[in-house]
């Protein structure tokens, strides 16, 4: 790979990891606040839809924060992106409106980083096997 386009890489990874700490600092400000208040006024099984919903966003942000630094490290190796689960529509709908933008920036930047991660596995002269391999790890 060219010089500059590690240079660009970089400076993409850098600014992806600064997205990353930013949502999840406004994930966490959420769901310990205004997401706490939020979810007491809901019936149980919305408030248990709400908590898993939570997980998802911290899991999500988690395996893109790692993912992220490990590039930035230097890593240019580095493991896939591991599988974090989507958010369904109806389990989004039945979340208040902060809740489902926060949801949605997550999946929107895991998807992003997703791609980074596969585009930087071919530029690395991936094997075919292994990144058949890579891809089915991600869809399961």
């Amino acid at each position: 790979m060219h010089a500059n386009r590690f240079h660009a890489t970089d400076k993409l990874i850098d600014a992806l990891y600064t997205e990353a700490m930013l949502l999840a600092d406004e994930a966490r400000g959420y769901f310990d606040s205004v997401g706490r208040e939020d979810r007491a006024a809901m019936p149980p099984l919305e408030r248990v839809t709400f908590s898993c919903e939570s997980l998802k966003v911290t899991t999500r942000l988690m395996h893109v924060v790692a993912w992220l630094l490990a590039r930035r490290n230097g890593a240019q190796t580095s493991n896939p992106l591991s599988a974090a689960s989507e958010s369904g529509p109806a389990e989004l709908a039945s979340l208040p409106h902060e809740a489902q933008l926060i949801v949605k920036a997550s999946a929107d930047l895991y998807d992003r980083v997703s791609r980074l991660d596969e585009r930087l596995g071919e530029d690395l002269g991936e094997s075919p096997v292994l990144g058949l391999q890579n891809r089915l790890a991600r869809a399961f």
